[in-house]
């Protein structure tokens, strides 16, 4: 076989594995896309909003505390690249979007150190907790059936999960979720204005 024909036939090759893999990839996401009962989401968030992790300075925080703004919760690692790729995106939407009520919150499954120092590196602008690997159990109760990472959890106003994601989340997909609920009064308000 000539060099140039070597070359076409690896360049093809190349191309094609390329192209299975992002499709590959691209089914893997929506595959594990979870539905969750109403019962499993409503553990779920109980699960969540019950947390209380250290912050990147040592002091614990409960995550109720962001109760009555719409909450997007990744659990993420500093070694995950996909965990890597999504953060730029979630800071873009925190400065777009956060003084409409909604907070990421970012719940590193790592060392503390290596969180805080790329925390800086990426000048993460929402809070960001550090879990251990019991923190996996958190993830579960939240329907991440596969204990993979990044996984993120939305929570509305009201304290309900309605949506997860498995996987590295297209933002706007995200955005499509998230604009609706921030322009939800929690039901309690809602119930109160009501009566």
């Amino acid at each position: 076989m000539s060099k140039v024909k070597q070359i076409i036939l690896y360049s093809c090759v190349a191309i094609f594995a390329l192209g299975a893999g992002s499709l590959l990839r691209t089914l893997l996401s929506e595959a594990y896309q979870t539905e969750l009962s109403s019962e499993e989401s409503q553990q779920g968030a109980q699960a969540i909003l019950s947390a209380s992790l250290p912050d990147l300075q040592g002091e614990n925080q409960e995550v109720s505390q962001w109760l009555g703004k719409v909450m997007v919760v990744n659990f993420w690692a500093t070694w995950c690249t996909p965990c890597r790729e999504e953060i730029p995106e979630f800071i873009e939407a925190q400065k777009k979007y956060g003084e409409q009520g909604l907070i990421f919150i970012g719940i590193a499954i790592d060392q503390a150190d290596k969180v805080k120092m790329f925390s800086q590196e990426f000048g993460i602008n929402y809070p960001v907790l550090v879990g251990s690997f019991n923190t996996w159990s958190l993830l579960e109760a939240a329907g991440n059936r596969h204990s993979a990472l990044p996984y993120t959890v939305v929570i509305n106003r009201s304290g309900e999960l309605v949506e997860n994601y498995l996987g590295r989340v297209d933002l706007k997909k995200l955005e499509k979720m998230v604009i609706p609920l921030l322009n939800e009064a929690p039901k309690i308000e809602q119930s109160l204005q009501t009566s």
